[in-house]
């Protein structure tokens, strides 16, 4: 992967690459080079100078997302590496900075902001080894709680060190990882190095220690909050969450499947529905909003009309919206900043073809990611498509997975997303013609797999030729059956899988036990 690299980069490559004089002669270093350094010592995964430069960091600031971002030096963005050999070194180097001789003049640093790491499904490094959201928050709880411990046994105060530096992180906590992150929140006071959580995201979680721990992240602090697989958080908690807990500076929130269920909602349902958008209109901040799987027949207007802020990501795919929510959806002032948006499992060609259209004409103009997976989307209905997405110049992302489209279909809609300068990443479906004669849509899960492999292959192939005679490389278009590559999901998939099957198991119990009284 060539890349473009300035003199000093190379030379700094040259100077990290013998890594033992490298250690030897930082002391020499003038400061203004470190940063350009850590650059070259993360690209050559130079794990202990890494470790070095950090331990004696001369800046008040050190910010991941800048230093491995695109450069003057080193055009080559490294954010999206999150390679563990790295990204431990650089931690350890931090706890490190902690323990080493005081030394007044050196000691600056305030700020750590670990928050600009990218998690990608492919990675560059050397190592092939990742560090996940996850196992980065288990890592730097841990060096928190050594700490201390290291303090402890010398009877000694952290205090009297002077040194307190932030550490702004993404925290990911599930079952596996809650009682360590739990112990280094609570004893952040007592630590050098303070936790300051921006991000929050929870999976596989009892709803008694989402809100435990939800609390000792300093709220007030919350940019973004994910709450997303098996963490039973229904519309009574998310009332009860909003009402004992303020998030002044949230900017996105994500909640769980079946959140809301309108089907079975009562008289104290409807007047919770609205507290919640209430208290989500009170959110000043708030642009970022994900409801996947939950019921909202008929209540979007309710749950979204008392923000004061227009949402630039909707997410509202399975939520059975009827033609009233999609009219209001197009006539809202949200409609015109809408950056991303998820209407994926509605059948918009059979229960709102012209409203769809009206929706997608308003936010044309800024639209950056459209998906429409499992919509019905078929042959008659690509010409239409095509007009509707014409205005879309800024799009960036498209999926449509799981919609009926032949082979001939996808080739005609290939030719035009040709002409969308902006478009980077296309999820197309296996073209119908792949599957047998009178496979039915949506398809399930045992079946999706069931095509004919070689003719899928070489209809990729004619679509990505397509791609490669109008120019467009830069495009890649692919087919994950499963869905889109979920970082968070990917590194806790063992874990996902259990807490299933325990639930699993102990649903089968109660149907048992169910059944032993009644006989």
């Amino acid at each position: 992967r060539a890349t473009m690299k300035s003199l000093r980069f190379i030379s700094a490559e040259a100077f990290v690459s013998n890594a033992e004089f490298a250690r030897k002669s930082l002391g020499c270093v003038a400061h203004n080079l470190f940063p350009l350094l850590f650059k070259a010592s993360y690209l050559l995964e130079q794990g202990e100078v890494l470790h070095d430069l950090v331990e004696n960091w001369p800046f008040v600031d050190f910010n991941m997302g800048k230093l491995l971002g695109t450069t003057v030096d080193c055009q080559e963005d490294l954010s999206y590496r999150t390679c563990s050999v790295c990204l431990e070194s650089c931690l350890t180097g931090l706890r490190d900075y902690v323990l080493s001789r005081p030394s007044p003049y050196m000691k600056r640093l305030k700020v750590v902001d670990l928050t600009g790491i990218k998690d990608v499904e492919v990675q560059f490094c050397e190592c092939k080894k990742t560090m996940g959201r996850w196992a980065r928050t288990q890592l730097l709880s841990k060096l928190c709680l050594e700490l201390l411990l290291y303090f402890q046994q010398r009877q000694c105060n952290p205090g009297t060190f002077e040194i307190s530096v932030d550490v702004l992180i993404d925290l990911f906590v599930t079952e596996r990882n809650y009682e360590l992150v739990v112990q280094a929140l609570l004893k952040k006071c007592y630590c050098p190095l303070k936790i300051c959580c921006v991000a929050f995201r929870s999976d596989n979680l009892a709803l008694q220690k989402f809100f435990y721990i939800i609390k000792l992240t300093d709220p007030s602090l919350l940019r973004k909050l994910e709450v997303v697989h098996n963490v039973r958080l229904e519309m009574e908690h998310l009332e009860m969450l909003f009402n004992s807990i303020h998030f002044p500076l949230l900017t996105s929130l994500t909640l769980p499947a079946r959140t809301f269920n309108v089907r079975r909602f009562t008289a104290t349902d409807e007047q919770r529905l609205m507290n919640i958008g209430e208290k989500m209109g009170e959110m000043a901040q708030l642009t970022e909003l994900s409801m996947s799987f939950s019921v909202l027949t008929g209540r979007i207007q309710k749950l979204l009309s008392p923000l004061k802020t227009p949402l630039k990501m909707l997410d509202v795919s399975n939520c059975s919206l009827n033609h009233t929510d999609m009219v209001y959806l197009a006539n809202s002032f949200h409609a015109n900043h809408l950056e991303a948006l998820d209407l994926s499992g509605h059948n918009i060609p059979d229960l709102y073809p012209s409203i769809f259209f009206k929706l997608l004409s308003h936010c044309s103009s800024v639209l950056k990611s459209l998906t429409l997976e499992d919509c019905n989307i078929q042959d008659t209905y690509v010409n239409m498509l095509i007009l509707g997405l014409s205005p879309c110049q800024k799009l960036q992302e498209f999926r449509f997975l799981g919609n009926p489209l032949s082979s001939q279909a996808l080739k005609h809609l290939f030719k035009f997303l040709c002409e969308l300068p902006m478009l980077k990443n296309v999820e197309f479906p296996v073209p119908r013609d792949c599957y047998p004669i009178g496979i039915t849509y949506p398809i399930d899960d045992a079946s999706l797999c069931r095509f004919d492999h070689q003719k899928y292959e070489s209809i990729a192939e004619e679509l990505n030729l397509i791609l490669l005679q109008a120019n467009r490389e830069d495009v890649k278009a692919s087919t994950p059956l499963f869905g889109s590559y979920d970082a968070a999901l990917q590194e806790t998939n063992n874990e996902l899988g259990a807490y299933l099957i325990k639930s699993f198991k102990e649903t089968l119990e109660k149907f048992t036990t169910s059944l032993n009284k009644m006989s």
